[in-house]
């Protein structure tokens, strides 16, 4: 029985993400949209978003990309990259003329109590679109520098067909050399429509090389027919069997996969959830019963989950505490105005999932 996940020995970086950077703007104070003048701005991606955990916690990480040259919202992204401790590279494309291309905008309310949150993605011209593997030498990245981890999303995977070449030909790339390859799968119906039988067919292909499955029902029901709980009715913790028969049916279908782990959550209102997890390795069930979050912001909570799992992973923990440690780090991040937790150590973390909200002094 494995209790924890195999990482190679020799890296420089412990996690490299292949993405497509953007902005967030979000009103103040849980406002709407429609009702406010006032904006704050934040670089964003849901990939770098996972890799936060691992920068802001001291570990080495990489972001593979794409930039709109000499645009003022790339130099943005770039300062929020360096400061977050990450290292990237990526092509600069010309902007082509104010049709050309951009990075994106994500427009979002966070929600309040009953008003629950909107989000609008402008992804027009988009220039993470155009990534492609003959822009990144491979053979540097995997092979002489080193990668613990990549993680890979089903929002890059389907941005485009040459993104979903792209995020393939890295997982080959990534086998070669004995990376440890994660894939969120991250369905998005708007990115689906009308591609249904392309993007199956290149999502169970990543999944095929993929050591660590993430989704939630609906992303196993929606990318591969996999069946799982109805939506609604009765809550997460009468559930819990259906969501680890999903698992089984998923592992079935990835038996090459080593871990399989989805999020739970209860949505009370914007700001109160109950948060859960199940993680399924090595032959065992692991839980994070859902308990009760206090919510600033939802969006990121995911990311943070998956982020704190892979840390777990690549520190060379038990997956239990892998687990435990996911949970937290996506609580965690619910807590901020950014879509990324920015943790302060791992005690910080810690303290989340004891429940300890005491002063630090």
């Amino acid at each position: 029985m494995e209790t924890k996940m195999k990482i190679k020995e020799n890296y420089k970086y412990a996690i490299a993400v292949p993405t497509s950077m953007g902005v967030r703007i979000t009103p103040p104070d849980g406002q709407p949209v429609q009702s406010s003048n006032t904006f704050f701005m934040q670089a964003t991606s849901a990939e770098t978003n996972v890799a936060s955990i691992a920068s802001c916690l001291g570990l080495p990480v990489k972001v593979l990309t794409t930039f709109v040259k000499d645009s003022p919202i790339a130099a943005f992204i770039k300062a929020n990259l360096r400061a977050r401790g990450m290292e990237f590279e990526g092509k600069e494309v010309e902007q082509g003329g104010p049709w050309g291309y951009r990075h994106q905008f994500n427009i979002a309310d966070s929600g309040y109590g009953l008003r629950g949150p909107r989000v609008l993605n402008d992804r027009a011209g988009e220039v993470g679109r155009t990534l492609n593997i003959k822009n990144f030498d491979t053979e540097r990245i995997f092979g002489t520098e080193g990668v613990a981890v990549l993680h890979l999303s089903g929002l890059i995977a389907a941005l485009s067909p040459e993104t979903g070449d792209f995020c393939v030909a890295l997982a080959k790339a990534a086998k070669k050399y004995g990376t440890v390859i994660s894939f969120d799968l991250n369905y998005r119906e708007s990115f689906w429509k009308g591609r249904k039988e392309e993007l199956s067919k290149m999502f169970f292909e990543i999944a095929s090389l993929a050591d660590i499955l993430v989704g939630n029902e609906e992303d196993f029901q929606l990318c591969f027919g996999i069946s799982g709980p109805e939506a609604g009715g009765c809550g997460i913790s009468a559930k819990m069997e259906s969501f680890k028969d999903l698992i089984n049916e998923a592992h079935k279908t990835f038996p090459n996969a080593s871990a399989f782990a989805t999020t739970l959550r209860e949505v009370k209102s914007a700001n109160c959830h109950l948060w859960g997890g199940i993680l399924k390795a090595g032959g065992e069930w692991y839980e994070a019963v859902p308990r009760e979050i206090t919510v600033l912001d939802r969006i990121g909570g995911g990311d943070g989950f998956v982020g704190g799992l892979l840390y777990g992973a690549i520190k060379g923990w038990d997956w239990e505490k892998c687990l435990q440690f996911g949970w937290a780090s996506g609580a965690l991040a619910t807590t901020f105005l950014t879509d990324y937790a920015q943790p302060a150590d791992e005690e910080q973390i810690w303290s989340v999932w004891g429940g300890n909200a005491r002063v630090k002094r």
